[in-house]
């Protein structure tokens, strides 16, 4: 099985492939600001196995187009949307986000829960920008620094992983050179990181070993991703996932 056949295999299973929590979903929500009874079309990029666009589903009124270029992740996202009745609420779109073959100004609200740093924060923002409607909203989180300066491990770790990561103050100046106004921001806590994800992941390690022959391929990719765990257990205090919510102004 190719390295990116076992990512998936590991994490398709997962409630998350990402931080976040319901708690912390609907602090955005409220921090935006949105009425939960007027009628909006969301596009969730990134949106991986579902778990945020069924509580989106669950507490708005809302049209969700759920976007991953996985199909594994969106057939499971389709069957959980399928058990609980939500079905009429979902459409699935298999594309890359930086391939995108929505209309202009056509959603009320793109939500992408840490997944734009698949194409990088800026190209995301700017390019997505055109699908928001005039007032829209753009909810993103996004691998943040939390202090001014870090221990060199960590910067040399994350600088090879995903060189924009940035301090928050950072990341809303390219909000605003990009045609948002930002309205709201915190940050993850660390439940979100290790109850939420790397906790359950961890409890995965033996069966997705035992299902994959303990290939090195999948003891590499097990390693790795104790790796990020011990840096993140190390360090939290230095990175974590700021959540941006802004509007579209122009």
């Amino acid at each position: 099985m190719e390295d990116f056949q076992l990512l998936i295999d590991l994490h398709k299973r997962a409630k998350r492939q990402g931080p976040g929590g319901d708690t912390e979903t609907k602090k955005i929500l409220g921090l935006a600001m949105i009425d939960p009874t007027m009628p909006l079309k969301i596009a969730d990029i990134g949106s991986g196995t579902g778990t945020s666009a069924m509580l989106l589903a669950r507490l708005l009124n809302a049209q969700i187009t759920a976007v991953d270029f996985l199909p594994d992740f969106l057939d499971v996202l389709e069957a959980n949307f399928k058990n609980k009745g939500l079905t009429e609420r979902l459409s699935t779109l298999n594309c890359s986000m930086d391939d995108l073959p929505f209309n202009d100004e056509e959603y009320d609200l793109i939500w992408s829960e840490g997944a734009i740093y698949n194409i990088g924060f800026e190209k995301g923002v700017r390019d997505w920008n055109r699908f928001l409607k005039t007032g829209g909203l753009l909810i993103v989180s996004e691998i943040t620094w939390l202090t001014d300066s870090r221990p060199s491990e960590l910067q040399k770790y994350w600088e090879n992983e995903y060189p924009e990561i940035d301090t928050a103050s950072s990341k809303i100046a390219v909000l605003e050179k990009n045609g948002y106004s930002p309205i709201g921001y915190f940050v993850l806590p660390e439940h979100c990181w290790l109850d939420n994800y790397y906790r359950p992941m961890q409890s995965s390690f033996a069966e997705f070993l035992n299902r994959n022959d303990n290939s090195e391929e999948a003891q590499a990719i097990v390693n790795a991703e104790k790796n990020e765990i011990a840096l993140y257990e190390k360090y939290k205090a230095y990175y974590g996932y700021g959540v941006y919510i802004a509007r579209k102004i122009r």
